[in-house]
């Protein structure tokens, strides 16, 4: 007896399961860089582990599958010590994006970051090919034929070892070692911001990833200015309810305000973190939360609003406005409005701040 279309084996299931079938990301990523000469990735301002392995991880699996010549970029300097071990020991060669000359038929990938975000310094005006990211900060992304932002991910680094895994290019070591530890710094977190993808990525990577190498990036060396940072942050930390805010007046790296943040937000009386750091002519913002479903990303935005440019995930954001002036009133100027703004934004009465070390304290201390 002939089967009926809808049954098993019939036409009809046949055509709707040749209709269903999908094409992978990774498959449609290296179409659009098929005629391309060259193919050169870019990512955000003072790229972090996790932009600096996919970066590395998509450099190889363009060279592996389509043998086109690469380029790895940097955008702003490295100043985080675990970041420049990390260059160091995986030998990645990186190439100022200011100083590059760019082809008309070379593809330019951006990763962990999109278009017109204010994240950038030398890219804004370039036309990019494809966006690999997963960030909430909403990019422009009008024109870019592949598109690929999964907000529900926890690292960019884990969509990119599903794209090797997807093209059976088995990474070296240096390659799965940059990726672990990409999405290792991403999630690393509490509450933990991943998904489904980036647990299935660290299984992919772990046994492939160099763990020498790995426990050195981790523990990498540290200048001394990290720990004159990190007083002067201490010294200077005021807590308001369940908000604590710490004021750096000369950050002597661009990174170290995430690091302060991430340090403070383990206050156990707090459920927000923020430094606030001046960095050149600018100050640069990091704010962590250790409730669910904080929306920090969104919440900083609207806390700067038009003073600059903000964005990041639920629990981790960051932003920077650029100063007036450099000048003590009118950076406390600024503090003194940033301030408000973010005890408006968490619903906290206006007081006066609490120091997390007592001033008198402080004093005994230098007195001895």
């Amino acid at each position: 007896m002939a089967r009926s279309a809808d049954e098993p084996g019939g036409s009809r299931s046949s055509a709707t399961r040749t209709r269903r079938k999908v094409r992978k990301h990774s498959d449609r990523f290296l179409d659009e860089l098929q005629d391309a000469s060259r193919v050169t990735f870019v990512s955000h301002i003072h790229p972090d582990p996790d932009a600096l392995g996919s970066m590395m991880g998509l450099a190889y699996l363009v060279e592996s599958c389509l043998c086109k010549p690469t380029r790895i970029t940097r955008d702003g300097p490295i100043g985080r010590a675990e970041n420049r071990t990390m260059i160091e020991l995986l030998g990645l060669e990186l190439e100022p994006v200011e100083s590059l000359t760019w082809d008309p038929d070379e593809a330019i990938v951006m990763v962990d970051s999109q278009p017109k975000t204010g994240r950038h310094s030398g890219t804004d005006d370039l036309p990019i090919t494809a966006v690999i990211d997963h960030h909430e900060t909403p990019g422009q992304l009008k024109g870019v034929k592949f598109v690929d932002v999964r907000r529900n991910a926890g690292a960019t680094c884990s969509l990119v070892a599903k794209y090797l895994k997807e093209q059976k290019a088995n990474p070296p070591k240096e390659v799965a070692t940059a990726l672990l530890y990409g999405v290792e710094t991403e999630t690393a977190g509490y509450p933990r911001e991943a998904s489904a993808v980036d647990d299935e990525a660290m299984m992919y990577l772990y046994p492939r990833a160099d763990k020498n190498a790995l426990a050195q990036i981790r523990n990498a060396r540290l200048p001394i200015c990290h720990f004159e940072t990190l007083l002067f942050a201490l010294q200077n930390t005021f807590i308001y309810d369940r908000l604590i805010i710490s004021w750096v007046n000369d950050l002597n790296q661009p990174d170290l305000a995430a690091e302060v943040c991430d340090f403070l937000i383990r206050f156990e009386d707090v459920d927000w973190a923020v430094c606030a750091g001046v960095h050149g002519d600018k100050l640069l913002l990091s704010v962590r939360s250790s409730l669910k479903k904080a929306a920090a990303g969104d919440l900083l935005r609207n806390v700067v609003g038009r003073l600059g440019r903000a964005g990041g995930h639920d629990r981790r954001a960051g932003g920077c406005l650029k100063l007036p002036s450099t000048s003590a009133n009118a950076i406390e100027e600024i503090q003194s409005e940033l301030r408000k703004r973010l005890l408006k934004a968490l619903k906290i009465d206006e007081c006066r701040g609490q120091r997390l070390v007592p001033l008198r304290e402080l004093l005994l201390n230098l007195n001895k």
